[in-house]
């Protein structure tokens, strides 16, 4: 039984210190996982900068695939019922909700009123090995958790736990986009498999706006029917994805809804200028403005179906670099955009 793992524990803005972290006996319900890929998340970049708070310190983290190595009692299952096992590679949630408050009740676990995330736990709440950037993580009993297919790569699965998963989730609130024309704002990891899922699903056409060039050639990899660097003035859509966090953009976007328009935020998480709405605009044209933060356990499985269901037609493995140590995560964490949308690391 493994008693300490190696982790790289934050300690405040780009101090990242490598040590070793006592691994807890299992509770009932319990999984303990060792590490094979952990994927950079945008959000995690956030944090270190100060763009975002969370306890410290902590173990960072959040898009991840593992192999089980050992189980506690209670048979613990994966979200779509079935048996865990030693050896099974696995992604799990970014969010452990309670199950028992109003909103789980509701089935918005997303937004739990106690809510804890993976990669976002201090180092001293019980819960000290939340997140990807270890050797191996503890998924606690409720934590959602999703068996990976032998033939999806970690590469490929490791964003699901949360770009790819985040996106289902935006695509379900948007509705059926088959023949629609479709916005996506921001082509970054989530963007790109945004734009992916329309073109998937049918869409009329597809616009991937990002002022950065090589983002708008991923796009075009991946469904792209168009790009540009930024919304053009007589652009007409039926469906805006929001990427970017940018408000001029999504500003943008909203003046470019047809009647009955339907505009889902996602990327505004981190502070940005306030933008004006219109409200007579938006009851002419009876636009639908919503918003998306997480996703729901079964946005897991989709993510991964989605993933094997397009992995002929598009190139997913190209979105993330190849692997790193785990000691080097603190200059990728700091390093600025990549050739690629996500960094890894191999613990």
């Amino acid at each position: 039984m493994t008693t300490k793992t190696l982790a790289a524990v934050w300690r405040g803005g780009g101090n990242i210190s490598m040590q070793l972290v006592p691994v807890p006996p299992l509770g009932r319900g319990e999984v303990l996982v060792r590490v094979r890929l952990a994927t950079v998340c945008g959000s995690d970049r956030h944090t270190v900068s100060g763009r975002r708070t969370q306890p410290c310190p902590s173990i960072l983290g959040h898009e991840a695939v593992g192999e089980i190595v050992s189980l506690g009692e209670g048979d613990p299952g994966a979200v779509d019922g079935r048996p865990l096992r030693v050896g099974q590679r696995v992604i799990w949630s970014v969010t452990l909700a309670c199950g028992a408050c109003d909103r789980c009740r509701a089935g918005v676990t997303a937004k739990c009123r106690t809510v804890r995330k993976a990669g976002h736990e201090a180092l001293d709440s019980g819960w000290a090995l939340s997140g990807g950037y270890a050797q191996h993580a503890v998924l606690p009993k409720g934590l959602p958790i999703a068996i990976v297919a032998d033939d999806l790569p970690d590469a490929v699965a490791a964003p699901a736990a949360c770009a790819t998963a985040t996106v289902m989730a935006v695509t379900e609130r948007a509705g059926a986009m088959a023949g629609r024309r479709v916005v996506v704002v921001g082509a970054g990891m989530l963007g790109l498999s945004a734009v992916a899922a329309a073109a998937w699903a049918g869409a009329a056409s597809v616009l991937a706006v990002d002022p950065v060039p090589a983002r708008r050639q991923f796009a075009q990899r991946f469904g792209a029917t168009s790009v540009e660097p930024s919304i053009p003035e007589n652009a007409d859509c039926d469906v805006l994805l929001e990427f970017s966090g940018s408000s001029a953009a999504l500003g943008a976007g909203i003046r470019a809804l047809d009647v009955q328009g339907v505009a889902v935020l996602a990327g505004s998480v981190a502070p940005d200028t306030p933008i004006s709405v219109d409200p007579e605009s938006v009851v002419r044209r009876q636009l639908c403005i919503a918003g998306v933060h997480n996703y729901e356990p079964r946005h897991l499985t989709a993510a991964l179906d989605f993933l094997r269901q397009t992995g002929e037609r598009f190139p997913w493995p190209q979105l993330v670099a190849r692997p790193h140590r785990l000691d080097d995560i603190a200059t990728l964490l700091m390093a600025s955009g990549g050739t690629v949308p996500r960094y890894s690391i191999a613990p």
